[in-house]
């Protein structure tokens, strides 16, 4: 139990491997994902550019009541967003709200955009998943 806690409590660097594991298992273990994904349906793709480790493209997928998230595209893709690293790092740390973001451009949003507001119960669930993740994220 003492490796799982110090493993839980060591820093990961946004958006590097360890953060995609960290966030693939607490969205496996999420009972709120996982019931709001046998009401919900949608698979998004997150692209962000100009990072420390170049690109990098993960997804969200959500439906048939199983929720995961992963390296890679979603499959099906529903929406795509792609923003750059410094507008990423921005919004996860709340320095810059999302919706200011896609206002401005800063986060390009595309595809089914009935489907992802259909969806927000479901990222409301996200964010707190990604709460718990942040605590021990650096964005550098």
């Amino acid at each position: 139990m003492a490796a799982t806690r110090s493993q839980t409590r060591r820093v990961i660097r946004y958006l590097s491997l360890d953060w995609l594991d960290a966030l693939t298992a607490s969205v496996a273990a999420d009972h709120d994902l996982q019931r709001l994904a046998g009401e919900h349906t949608i698979g998004v793709t997150q692209v962000v550019t100009g990072g420390p480790e170049g690109d990098v493209t993960y997804h969200l997928q959500v439906g048939g009541g199983r929720a995961s998230f992963g390296a890679g595209v979603a499959e099906p893709e529903d929406v795509r967003m792609q923003q750059t690293w410094d507008t990423a790092v921005a919004v996860a740390t709340g320095e810059l709200n999302a919706q200011k973001a896609f206002i401005e451009g800063r986060i390009l949003l595309t595809g089914d955009q009935q489907r992802l507001m259909g969806a927000q119960p479901v990222f409301g669930a996200l964010d707190a998943v990604f709460r718990t993740v942040r605590e021990r994220t650096e964005y550098h």
